[in-house]
């Protein structure tokens, strides 16, 4: 059987303070996260990409479990696979040191640089600047693990990316019980699988998952009062079937409308009807997707 090569560019790294790990990937190819990224919280997080062997993922995982550093991972991986040199390789361990690997036979521009706690690496690049600009980003970016990967993978695009074109990217970060309802380690799982722009949708879905699963400090807590109140009634009288009189003021028929409408758009976690307060970035989002 004939395997297309997975031409991509990809980042893995770990987070100490957050006990995160994560991978950033990109590519001229469909679904390129479901063939590269692999993570498991205290295990760490292997790319595996080129002609990819996806053997080294779970394989990976289980010797990183098993307590083998990156180094004698990634050696292990390669040392019985007869096409090790079509292969690309990126892997973090459970205590964040890196190992990067690219075969003889990759096909240009192909590389890889591995930093602290980080290793970049890619294969029919615009050229090495793309894996530089993928590593001093990662280094320089403030933030979560999350956005420090996806800054990466932007740079890296900005730089050049993979030479053929832009198809699909991806970003998996995992921490032990950050999954939805605390049940798994998937903290962030999303993939943009075919789109001609697909980082910047990438991008777009971490905004969306902040929004939905996020929460507000103290200090970017709204109160439903005044221009707040007549706004969010204004928007339920168009879009919620509200049939009140237009008011500042938050009735107990339009508090129900209200409760209803956050439920429908899953913001119920960020809109507290009791104390009548609500979330800034939310109370954004929804005047400017339904304030007109």
């Amino acid at each position: 059987m004939t395997v297309p090569r997975l031409a991509t560019f990809s980042i893995v790294a770990f987070d100490p303070e957050q006990q995160a790990w994560g991978i950033a990937v990109a590519s001229k190819f469909p679904g390129v996260g479901a063939v590269v990224p692999w993570a498991e919280a205290a295990a760490g997080a292997v790319a595996t990409q080129s002609y990819a062997n996806t053997s080294f993922g779970t394989r990976g995982l289980a010797l990183m479990r098993a307590g083998l550093s990156a180094d004698r991972t990634l050696t292990a991986l390669l040392a019985d696979d007869p096409q090790r040199e079509q292969r690309q390789v990126g892997v973090v361990d459970a205590h964040g040191q890196p190992a990067t690997f690219t075969g003889s036979a990759c096909q240009p521009w192909a590389g890889g640089i591995a930093g602290q706690h980080f290793a970049a690496q890619g294969n029919i690049l615009a050229g090495p600047q793309v894996v530089q600009a993928m590593a001093s980003t990662f280094e320089a970016e403030p933030g979560d693990l999350p956005q420090r990967l996806l800054a990466s993978l932007a740079a890296g695009d900005r730089a050049g990316g993979d030479r053929r074109g832009r198809q699909s990217a991806a970003l998996l970060v995992v921490r032990p019980g950050a999954g939805y309802g605390g049940f798994n380690d998937r903290w962030i799982d999303y993939r943009v699988d075919d789109d001609p722009l697909p980082i910047p949708r990438l991008i777009g879905l971490l905004e969306l998952h902040r929004l939905h699963f996020g929460k507000s400090p103290p200090e970017e807590v709204l109160a439903m009062q005044g221009d707040v109140a007549s706004t969010l009634i204004s928007i339920l009288r168009r879009h919620a079937g509200y049939a009140g009189n237009p008011s500042d003021a938050l009735d107990e028929p339009a508090l129900q409308a209200l409760r209803e409408f956050v439920g429908r758009e899953n913001f119920e976690d960020r809109v507290d009807i009791e104390q009548r307060v609500i979330d800034a970035p939310v109370f954004e989002f929804l005047v400017r997707h339904f304030g007109k």
